[in-house]
């Protein structure tokens, strides 16, 4: 294990890093509401407004506007699924999430609010006219047989998304459907380019749109091809060994070269691909269970489906492709001297790492670990305790009650109660939170009532 330096860290410094992630993420809202406000702009000028007074017309405009933004959004989403590093650091996995599922389902309602209303308003505002029409517009049309394509694209994206959908599906099976996003988005250029008038009526409206599909293709065989294949070829991950911690969980020590130049933190996560086993095409995301050292990388895996029980079949010297790191769980994040780690179960495996990772005095760090069965890295949590002053403080037994984040060996009103008893001053403390989505529900709730202000909460869930 390699110990960090134990003198207290310097907050102006930890802060300047927070600054400015905080200005990537005001600087990446701005330009989105812009380029939408810029289209509206265009659709305003070349008469939308004044359309909206015919039947049919109307229908034809506000299916343009709807067009429009729905482009403006998918491109938004082909960059978040990009992996676009500066973004990763700035707003964290668990909160991409949630702007690309918000960005997305918003997307796809004004894609098919815009093929409803197009096609009545080219069926002269009659709905029994409108399905001759649009098997009109689908096969005589230029580039309208790819949107086809595109549109069934994206309906199968969106409708595996739901959570009923996404709760029946393996994760592997999920992600690799997820890629059709890409296939839906490139067929639906050729549409907007040849037959929509919007997209070509004037140099100032290509040069917008053929700069966004640039600039969006472009961060994908970027970040999502490009880096991770000269990562791994430069790298050369390769197992090193598996080590059983019990409880259908094991730890995968992993080795490579000039790991010292991979800009990784502990607390932060890969998705991994590890040959000799089977899905070894398929990834799947790992956090780190220990603070990168320049030499190795370990990672902590449960056996919960989904590929993670192959893990403990890896052979000695078996490749190991990864793609990331991923994931704001890390020091990054942080900008107060005090720190509060909670974790429940293999939610422990980042904060591990992380509370190595982390500079901090004695006492300025501390760990809750909610468990209701063996308890991982029970020596390591001891030693950084002894040698770092890590206060680490364990939470056994079965949750209390369905609506309780607590195990019912806590005496205590309420969790609320709990926390700040055990936390007095937990309102001045930059908090990490890792585990299951519920669970994590429930110290959110606590913690926003204990006064920890939103942007000094930093968590990642289990789950997709």
């Amino acid at each position: 294990m390699t110990l960090l330096q134990t003198s207290a860290p310097d907050v102006v410094r930890l802060g300047a890093r927070a600054r400015r992630d905080a200005g990537v993420r005001l600087a990446a809202g701005s330009t989105l509401w812009l380029s939408l406000l810029l289209v509206t702009w265009w659709w305003v000028t070349g008469g939308g407004i004044t359309q909206l007074g015919g039947w049919a017309t109307g229908l034809e405009s506000v299916g343009r506007i709807t067009g429009l933004a729905s482009a403006v959004l998918l491109l938004a989403q082909v960059v978040l699924m990009a992996r676009i590093p500066v973004l990763e650091r700035a707003f964290g996995q668990d909160e991409l999430t949630r702007i690309h599922r918000l960005v997305g389902f918003t997307s796809f309602n004004l894609m098919v609010a815009h093929i409803v209303l197009i096609t009545w308003g080219y069926a002269a505002g009659s709905l029994l006219a409108s399905p001759g029409t649009l098997w009109d517009l689908a096969v005589n049309y230029p580039g309208m047989l790819l949107a086809v394509a595109a549109t069934a694209c994206l309906v199968m994206v969106v409708v595996t998304s739901i959570r009923a959908a996404r709760r029946r599906l393996r994760y592997e099976s999920w992600h690799l459907m997820h890629l059709y996003a890409y296939l839906g988005v490139g067929l639906a250029i050729p549409h907007q380019l040849w037959t929509g008038t919007d997209f070509t009526s004037s140099t100032g409206r290509q040069v917008f749109w053929w700069a966004a599909w640039g600039v969006s293709m472009a961060s994908v065989l970027v970040w999502r091809v490009g880096l991770p294949l000269w990562r791994n070829l430069r790298h050369d991950l390769r197992v090193a060994a598996v080590v059983p911690e019990g409880d259908g969980t094991v730890s995968v020590h992993v080795t490579g070269r000039h790991l010292h130049r991979l800009p990784v933190e502990g607390g932060q996560f890969f998705s991994w691909r590890f040959g000799g086993r089977p899905g070894r095409t398929r990834a799947n995301p790992y956090s780190l269970s220990a603070a990168p050292d320049g030499r190795s990388l370990r990672i902590t895996v449960q056996d919960v489906g989904d590929g993670s029980a192959a893990v403990a079949g890896l052979e000695v010297g078996a490749r190991a492709w990864v793609e990331g790191p991923y994931g704001r769980l890390s020091p990054r994040a942080r900008s107060r001297s005090k720190v509060l780690m909670i974790g429940a179960g293999v939610g422990i495996t980042p904060l591990r790492a992380l509370a190595e990772h982390l500079e901090y005095a004695p006492g300025e760090a501390l760990l809750l670990y909610r468990t209701s069965g063996t308890s991982l890295f029970v020596d390591e949590l001891h030693e950084l305790a002894d040698q770092r002053g890590l206060v680490v403080w364990g939470l056994p037994g079965r949750r209390r009650a369905a609506d309780s984040w607590l195990g019912d060996t806590v005496d205590a009103p309420t969790d609320l109660a709990a926390l700040r008893s055990w936390v007095p001053d937990v309102a001045e403390r930059d908090v990490y939170l890792c585990g299951p989505g519920p669970w994590a529900d429930l110290v959110l709730r606590d913690l926003r009532a204990a006064g920890v202000p939103e942007q000094h909460i930093h968590f990642e869930t289990f789950g997709w």
